[in-house]
C-alpha cells in the first residue's frame, strides 16, 4: 500500500470531544496485552516539533516527498544538506516522561508491543524493546542502487569532510531531522554517492508518498490482531499508515484510546481520547498503576 502524501486533514463531521479521564486508559494498562502506537507528539517534550499541532511545523515546513528526493540533483542536495545539519540538534533530544512512561509499562509487563511513527529513536533511547520503527530510522541510510546500508554516523563523518565550514543556523528543526534552510545557505552543499556503487543515498526513512515496506505493515497488522487493547499516543493519524491499524482494530473490536491534544482522525473509532500532554497523562497513569518513571534517560 502507498502511503498517500496527505499533509492536512480537516474533520468533516463530528467527533467526540476529548476527556481528561485517564480512567480507561489505566484500566486497559493494567490488565495488559496493549500495544502502543506513537507519532510525532510524545517527542514535543523533547524539543521536536510535531508536524500537525499547535506550533507544527507544517505550518511553514513542506516535508520532502519520495518524488521530489528522487527526481534531482538539487532536491536531494537541499535535503542533504538541511538533514545534516539538523542531526546534530536532533541527535542531542533526550527521551522525556512520556518515552520514560511506555518504556516503564513495557519493562512491568503490560505492552505487547510498541509502533513508533517517529524515525528519532526516542523509544529506545529510553528503554523500549522490540521497538517497530514504521516509518524507519534517522540512524540508518541506503543506498537506492545496490541496496546496501550504512549507518548515518558513517555518512556523517564523510559529509563533514566533504563540506568543511559548513556550519548555518538554521531557523527551525522539524520531526524528520530537516532543518529550516535557505537555498543561500545551503549553496553548494557537496552530496555524497554509495562508496559501493556509486549509487544514490537516501535515509532508512519513508519519505511522504513512499511505500511503508509490506513486510512492515503485516507484521503491525500482526501485533494489532494479537493485542487486547491500541493505545494511541500522540498521532493526529493524518495518514494511512497509521490509521489503517486503527481501523483494523475497531473492526475487530479491540479497544482503541487515543492520548492527543488535538483531534484525530481516527476518534470516531476510539473508546476515547484524552486530550492532555503525554507526559503529564501517562506519568499520570503510572501513578495509578504504582509504577515508577523514571526521568533520566537510559544512555
Amino acid at each position: 500500500m502507498r502511503m498517500r502524501p496527505t499533509l492536512s486533514w480537516t474533520p468533516t463531521e463530528d467527533l467526540p470531544a476529548g476527556t481528561t479521564d485517564l480512567g480507561p486508559v489505566a484500566d486497559v494498562l493494567g490488565t495488559g496485552g496493549v500495544l502502543v502506537l506513537s507519532g510525532a507528539g510524545i517527542s514535543t517534550e523533547s524539543g521536536i516539533p510535531d508536524y500537525r499541532g499547535e506550533g507544527g511545523s507544517l505550518s511553514r515546513h513542506t516535508p520532502m516527498t519520495y518524488q521530489d528526493f528522487t527526481a534531482g540533483d538539487q532536491a536531494r542536495r537541499r535535503y542533504w544538506a538541511r538533514s545534516h545539519l539538523g542531526r546534530r540538534t536532533f541527535g542531542r533530544a533526550r527521551p522525556n516522561a512520556g518515552h520514560q512512561a511506555v518504556a516503564a509499562f513495557g519493562r512491568h509487563g503490560l505492552l505487547s508491543g510498541v509502533i513508533t511513527q517517529n524515525v528519532d529513536g526516542l523509544h529506545q533511547a529510553a528503554g523500549s524493546e522490540g521497538v517497530v520503527e514504521l516509518h524507519g530510522s534517522l540512524d540508518r541510510v541506503r543506498c537506492l542502487s545496490c541496496g546496501v546500508f550504512r549507518p548515518r554516523s558513517e555518512l556523517a563523518l564523510r559529509l563533514e569532510e566533504a563540506n568543511p565550514g559548513f556550519d548555518p543556523v538554521a531557523s527551525a528543526i522539524n520531526p524528520d531531522g530537516d532543518a529550516d534552510l535557505t537555498d543561500d545557505q545551503v549553496g553548494d552543499f557537496r552530496v555524497l554517492p554509495c562508496t559501493s556503487c556509486g549509487g544514490i543515498l537516501k535515509p532508512d526513512v519513508v519519505f511522504f508518498g513512499e511505500n511503508v515496506p509490506p513486510q512492515r505493515v503485516e507484521h503491525c497488522r500482526a501485533l494489532v490482531r494479537e493485542a487486547a487493547a491500541l493505545l494511541v499516543l500522540g498521532s493526529s493519524l493524518t495518514v494511512m499508515s497509521g490509521l489503517r491499524f486503527v481501523r483494523q482494530a475497531a473492526q475487530a473490536g479491540t479497544p482503541v484510546l487515543i492520548v492527543n491534544r488535538d483531534p484525530t482522525r481516527g476518534d470516531k473509532h476510539a473508546r476515547s481520547r484524552v486530550a492532555l500532554p503525554l507526559g503529564e497523562a501517562l506519568t499520570a497513569v503510572a501513578d495509578r498503576l504504582g509504577i515508577a518513571v523514571d526521568d533520566q534517560a537510559v544512555a
